[in-house]
């Protein structure tokens, strides 16, 4: 018997004091692996509660959560965030309802319908955009969407004497900037999600009688939708905790949410302000923290809660 076979024996059969050992090992390393994920969340989760709770019991919960008014360092600091609330939901959601569709049917793009050689070089570029920093996707849309978005504002409100023009670093920018960010993620998931289908489901769809897209949109995306679904919590995770490119692109202004308004996310509230913040100031920003950190959690229930309903009513 050669010495490779010697040593391939052993590595498959080996002893059973070995594998004993390495089952042990193995199993301690995978229970040590699942409590640090665990106790990075409880952590992180006491950590906000215990630098964020304080700020909103001084306060008060009404004059911060429904506060209209941001003026931390006044004479008479007032703390309300409604309106940097109100914007991160307002352009999370604008994002999502741009990006969502537009990745989705990109996915099917590169799942169903596109021939190889043009899959092979759209889907290296998806890929590209999801390597890109924030940050140059904040210069790119401070060159090329903000002076479009001035373009139409100043076309849109000329006649209007009441409007205050923003230059285009408004919402309307930051949602399209965000909209973009997203479609990596949700192209990527969506696309695996559309390959795991079993290829049973196309062929018995299409020996039934119906066309392509019929398939793709009542056959093959209704069997997605778990996949889907998770694409579109990661986007809104992406949308609502980005900060470095809309902060160069929406004009970081405290103001209520409007397409032409400059705005100012939950995201750039703390990134603009932590740098000379003290004192009550320092600690409401990490109560913002705590805000978005909740919001985040909601999406994340609610989504999982409507997939689970989903998958008991597939079930039966």
């Amino acid at each position: 018997m050669s010495k490779t076979q010697t040593k391939q024996r052993f590595s498959i059969i080996g002893s059973a004091k070995t594998k004993s050992a390495v089952e042990k090992t193995m199993s301690v390393v995978f229970v040590v692996c699942g409590l640090t994920a665990v106790a990075a969340v409880v952590a992180i989760t006491a950590y906000m509660l215990i630098a964020g709770a304080p700020a909103i019991g001084k306060v008060g919960v009404i004059d911060f959560l429904f506060g209209t008014v941001w003026d931390p360092t006044g004479a008479d600091p007032k703390f309300g965030i409604l309106p940097i609330i109100l914007t991160s939901i307002v352009g999370t959601l604008g994002a999502i309802l741009i990006g969502v569709p537009i990745g989705l049917l990109t996915a099917i793009f590169l799942a169903e319908i596109a021939p190889k050689k043009a899959a092979s070089a759209v889907r290296p570029a998806v890929e590209l955009l999801a390597g890109i920093p924030s940050v140059i996707y904040g210069l790119l849309g401070m060159i090329l969407v903000v002076p479009a978005i001035n373009k139409l504002e100043t076309m849109i409100f000329q006649n209007d004497p009441n409007h205050m023009f923003t230059g285009g670093a408004n919402l309307l920018s930051g949602i399209l900037v965000l909209a973009i960010m997203i479609l990596p993620t949700v192209i990527n998931v969506s696309e695996s999600s559309l390959r795991s289908v079993p290829q049973e489901y196309k062929e018995a769809s299409l020996a039934l009688g119906a066309t392509r897209i019929q398939t793709i949109f009542k056959v093959l995306v209704p069997a997605a939708k778990s996949g889907i679904a998770t694409s579109i919590v990661l986007g809104i995770g992406r949308a609502i905790g980005e900060a470095m490119a809309i902060i160069m692109v929406s004009g970081n202004v405290v103001n209520m949410p409007n397409l032409f308004n400059s705005v100012r996310f939950l995201t750039t509230g703390i990134v603009a302000e932590m740098s000379y913040a003290s004192g009550l100031h320092r600690e409401v920003l990490f109560s913002i923290g705590l805000v978005l950190f909740v919001f985040i959690m909601i999406i994340n229930i609610v989504l999982n809660m409507i997939l689970k309903k989903g998958g008991e009513r597939n079930d039966k």
